[in-house]
């Protein structure tokens, strides 16, 4: 009975998919909905789609190609229950209305207190689509939410800051209700421009995680300006956060933050790209002064370290750059380096000066892995010195809402990441595994590991390497069995088991044994390893 009322549901969606291609729409990106991107990007790759701007925009991913995937998915240029209005022969007047469904239930065992974990949350996300130039978006989430206790000693540390979701509010069954809303207004007035006004978040890169900018912390209010032209995507936008440092409970407490960002990327090739990004960072109101957005950080085409120097500022700065390359139509290799400072005298010296703060990642994606269709492999490696992130005055942090708006381990370590997934039709099979070394303060002494301590709290200005501190090792693996009902709307059914060991060179060590079923349409990327 479920099939013969779904099926007739899914045809009737994907005949209204294919009338309208709108060209100024965000796209959710989870890592399901990204392995099926990168299996088009790596197989057929193109001179307009830039893989490492996230989210994408509709209009560059036009020559998506479905005969590229080997397995049923959810769509990427549109969503699961979608209507097209055509009033006139010329396309004039045409609007197209979507709606999906968001449910997230889940239901775990965390052993290691013997404590049933329940996720009970959905909402919707909708979206208007008007002469395929106009958007406007929003998605309302909320529910009750509770956590293994890996995650649960995080979300209580951090003042109940539910990662990717904002502030929750405590139950006294030890769950967290919370809301959510996100949205934009997006235009489109030819081909070259699009402008955003919204409540959203970005990602930079290709890997699993970002030392640049990712989507880890909360959504943030932004304007944002995207040129694409040539082989060249330009994207430039301003935000406006929030700074917990000395969150105490009530909304006076929180002092507003304020970002520019760009980020410049070239198409060299179809199978080759290099990005150059750039952001300065800095407070607002504080108990010395009002300081609201700086007219001097408007400029959408400035290189902001010389801007700084040039009007004698004291902000947060931070340059990066990210390539990738797709090699032999089923390998894509990708890198990043962060430099929060950089002093070439300084690193020549080799001294471990504190303020050589810099990252870099390495990683390597493989679809269709040894000829096998549907298997995928990927390995990353990222590495952040300390104090990277960092500021003098903790508001100009490169954090949002709590969080680290990069990696979310902060600074001071290594990460090992390796990932494996076999799909076929309607089912995946996938593992997760991550090693972790993390330099922890040490008897109270700032190591460089929490980005949310003043740099002027270090020990000692030379003699400072990665992991230094109390040194922290993380093993997590991940397993689990998907079982896509409607893949079309990302219905999907998930059975896993989180392993995960943490110990330290003080004799510390906790297993956290995890098992989970969940039901789910969510297209959000929610992390459970940091």
């Amino acid at each position: 009975m479920f099939r013969s009322i779904c099926l007739p549901l899914c045809i009737c969606t994907l005949s209204g998919l294919a009338q309208n291609i709108p060209q100024a729409q965000n796209l959710f990106i989870n890592q399901e909905t990204q392995q099926c991107l990168d299996q088009w990007n790596i197989k057929e790759p193109t001179e307009d789609f830039h893989s490492s701007f996230k989210p994408y925009l509709s209009s560059t991913i036009q020559d998506f190609s479905d005969s590229s995937i080997h397995f049923l998915h959810h769509p990427v240029k549109n969503f699961f229950l979608s209507k097209t209005f055509n009033e006139g022969p010329d396309k004039h007047n045409q609007y197209n209305f979507q709606v999906l469904p968001i449910i997230d239930l889940q239901l775990g065992y965390d052993m290691l207190s013997s404590k049933v974990i329940t996720e009970t949350f959905g909402g919707a996300h909708v979206k208007l689509n008007v002469n395929n130039d106009f958007t406007f978006a929003l998605t309302a989430l909320g529910g009750r939410v509770s956590y293994p206790g890996f995650i649960d000693t995080s979300i209580q540390t951090n003042g109940i800051i539910i990662p990717g979701l904002g502030r929750g509010f405590k139950n006294n069954d030890g769950s967290y209700s919370f809301s959510n809303l996100t949205g934009y207004l997006s235009y489109s007035p030819n081909k070259i421009f699009n402008f955003q006004l919204g409540k959203d978040k970005h990602f930079i890169g290709d890997g699993y995680r970002s030392l640049l900018l990712s989507d880890f912390s909360n959504n943030n209010p932004y304007f944002g300006i995207n040129a694409n032209i040539w082989r060249i995507q330009y994207n430039v936008w301003y935000s406006w956060m929030q700074d917990f440092s000395r969150y105490d409970g009530s909304q006076k407490s929180l002092q507003n933050k304020y970002g520019t960002f760009h980020y410049l990327s070239f198409n060299a090739l179809k199978e080759f790209n290099i990005s150059f990004f750039e952001n300065v960072v800095w407070q607002g109101t504080d108990t010395n002064r009002v300081r609201t957005f700086d007219v001097n950080y408007l400029n959408p085409i400035v290189f902001y370290r010389p801007q700084e120097y040039s009007v004698g500022s004291a902000d947060n700065s931070m340059m990066g750059l990210n390539a990738s390359a797709k090699l032999f139509g089923s390998l894509k290799i990708y890198a990043q380096a962060v430099a929060d400072e950089f002093f070439l005298k300084e690193i020549r010296a080799r001294r471990g000066w504190w303020a050589n703060k810099q990252g870099w990642q390495f990683g390597a994606k493989y679809i269709n892995a040894f000829k096998v269709k549907g298997l995928t492999l990927q390995v990353e490696y990222n590495q952040v010195r300390p104090y990277t992130y960092t500021h003098g005055s903790v508001q100009q942090n490169y954090a949002n809402y709590g969080q680290a708006m990069a990696h979310p381990f902060g600074a001071n370590f290594k990460e090992y990441l390796g990932f494996v997934s076999y799909r076929a039709n309607r089912w995946m099979l996938s593992f997760q595994g991550l090693l972790a070394e993390i330099g922890m303060d040490s008897l109270g002494v700032n190591m460089g590991q929490n980005i949310f301590a003043s740099y002027t709290t270090r020990p000692r200005e030379y003699g400072h390497k990665t992991t230094q501190g109390n040194k922290r090792q993380l093993v997590q693996s991940d397993i689990k069995f998907t079982y896509y009902l409607i893949p079309q709307m990302n219905l999907r059914m998930e059975l896993g088991y989180i392993q995960r060991s943490i110990s330290d060179d003080r004799s510390y060590r906790l297993q956290s044994p995890y098992i989970y079923l969940g039901f789910k349409t969510s297209i959000h990327q929610f992390y459970k390893d940091f």
